[in-house]
């Protein structure tokens, strides 16, 4: 299938706009009751008549509001001098910043403030760029997850607690001290590459989801791959359990991917080589 350089560029945008998608301009400012999508600020000396709700936004009081206040999706800030009349509720907020934590105002400079997010970006270029530069290797990852996903998750779970063993028995030997250094490059290489097959996995379902009739070019499936593994890494408690599953199932799929394919010779041979039924023929009637 050929490439369409708009469809790439398209999800390219999708994927990075997602995480720098706070806006730029300041929280606006308002001066009559209503309902407002974004931060909205009372400045001071301002008086705002009628009932206040602020839905996927904070609403930073510092005036007077002569009614309600409602926050959907957002915190409440009450500077010094603010008055509000009526009652204040307040739904989501710093919820809603954990799960979608590019939701956040400007002020909170979310990008800058959440290392996790930028360490994910910099995981996803460098998943393109393993892609990139091993795209046969990849496919054959892929492979193995798709034929032998349980032989994959075994396999990384060995490879995980064979790394600290392994690690120990090289320190011991002193000579190969050195070697160290490689165990350490060839874990985050099986890393980065077992998570670009399993986002190439994620990506093509989905793809195969939305149109069935078309295959997906490779890397517009890796694309949409990590953005799903990206956004359920990114979501609190139940994130650290994707980000375990990414780490055991890519370290299993990314070694497999360095030997034969697995059971190929073991059960056709063994069928192979019973002997032939033999014996009086079976009466007709």
């Amino acid at each position: 299938m050929k490439v369409r350089p708009a469809a790439i560029a398209a999800l390219v945008v999708a994927f990075f706009g997602a995480f720098a998608a706070p806006a730029l301009a300041n929280a606006s400012s308002i001066y009559h009751g209503g309902t407002y999508i974004g931060s909205v600020i009372v400045e001071p000396g301002q008086t705002v008549k009628g009932d206040l709700t602020v839905i996927a936004g904070d609403a930073t009081i510092a005036g007077e509001v002569d009614g309600n206040v409602d926050v959907i999706g957002g915190d409440l800030y009450e500077r010094p001098g603010a008055v509000i009349s009526g009652q204040v509720n307040t739904v989501g907020g710093d919820v809603v910043s954990a799960v979608v934590p590019w939701s956040s105002p400007p002020d909170r400079a979310p990008l800058l403030a959440d290392y996790r997010t930028l360490w994910h970006i910099a995981s996803g270029l460098v998943v393109v760029l393993f892609f990139l530069i091993f795209p046969l290797r990849t496919r054959i990852a892929l492979d193995r997850l798709e034929r032998h996903p349980g032989l994959c998750s075994a396999v990384g779970l060995l490879g995980w607690v064979a790394v600290l063993p392994l690690g120990l028995l090289l320190l011991c030997t002193i000579v190969l001290i050195p070697f160290i250094a490689l165990e350490a490059v060839a874990i985050v290489g099986a890393v980065f590459l077992g998570k670009a097959a399993l986002a190439l996995l994620v990506g093509r379902r989905l793809c195969e989801l939305i149109k069935p009739a078309t295959t997906p070019a490779p890397l517009v499936a890796l694309i949409a791959g990590l953005v799903l593994v990206t956004a359920a890494e990114l979501v609190p408690v139940v994130g650290v359990l994707v980000t375990v599953f990414v780490f055991l199932i890519g370290m299993g799929a990314a070694i497999l991917a360095f030997t034969g394919e697995p059971f190929v010779g073991s059960s056709t041979p063994i069928a192979q080589s019973r002997p032939p039924l033999s014996g009086p023929p079976m009466p007709a009637g």
